[in-house]
Order: C-alpha cells, then sequence, then structure tokens
C-alpha cells in the first residue's frame, strides 16, 4: 500500500521537520509506516460508514478512526 505514495512528498515532509540530509533508505521506511497507519485509519473509516448503513465515508469518519487508532496505540503503551 505504502508504493502509492512517491517519495518526494515524504523527503518534504522529513525536511520540513528539521533541515537534515534524508536516507534514501529512512524515506522508504516513513513511506511504509504513513501507509500502513493510513491504510488502518482507511479501513477503520470505511467500517464506521457501512455500520451506519451509509455508501460514503465522511470527514468524521476519519475523524473517529484516527481517534480509535489513537486510543488503540496508547493502550498498547500501558
Amino acid at each position: 500500500m505504502a508504493e502509492e505514495f512517491t517519495i518526494a512528498p515524504v523527503r518534504r515532509l522529513l525536511k520540513k521537520a528539521g533541515d537534515l540530509r534524508i536516507s534514501p533508505e529512512a524515506a522508504i521506511e516513513l513511506r511504509a509506516v504513513i501507509g500502513d497507519y493510513g491504510s488502518t485509519i482507511a479501513k477503520l473509516a470505511v467500517e464506521n460508514a457501512v455500520s451506519d448503513g451509509r455508501k460514503t465515508v465522511l470527514e468524521r469518519d476519519i475523524k473517529a478512526a484516527t481517534v480509535k487508532v489513537r486510543q488503540l496505540e496508547a493502550s498498547d503503551t500501558e
């Protein structure tokens, strides 16, 4: 799934965080992490829309999915 994102915007994101050189491997790894995280949020958002009987994913579905992922991450660190 990560391959759907090009490396250039990932490199720009890293550059905005700090003006350092970026290895190709670092950009590829961040792309993979962003892809995995985005896929998880997308799946949860679609599940939410379907459970509400809708055929459209709304902003609120994305927000709810993000909250759920953050809660799961927080419970994993405890």
